[in-house]
């Protein structure tokens, strides 16, 4: 039975499966663990809406964003730019 499962056609499968539930995994760890809107805790639900603006923006702007928030929207800019801008 285990023969059927593990042929090599189906490592590809399994690959784009495990890389869909670790993205998922870490999506929810975040959300659930950082996110200034969630709160876990019967005391921490009880408090109701809080205006806590600063943590909603730090939970924003986070490393990734401040990264490539003055990079230019390309994959490959050197690449791009030599096919795409005409010769000087």
């Amino acid at each position: 039975m285990a023969s059927r499962w593990l042929r090599p056609e189906v490592y590809p499968l399994f690959l784009a499966v495990g890389a869909a539930v670790g993205i998922c995994g870490f999506s929810m760890v975040r959300h659930m663990c950082i996110n200034p809107e969630v709160r876990v805790s019967k005391v921490n639900r009880a408090a109701g809406v809080l205006d806590n603006f600063a943590e909603g923006e730090k939970y924003q702007e986070h490393m990734l964003r401040k990264f490539v928030r003055n990079r230019s929207p390309e994959i490959m800019p050197g690449i791009n730019s030599f096919f795409a801008d005409p010769a000087k």
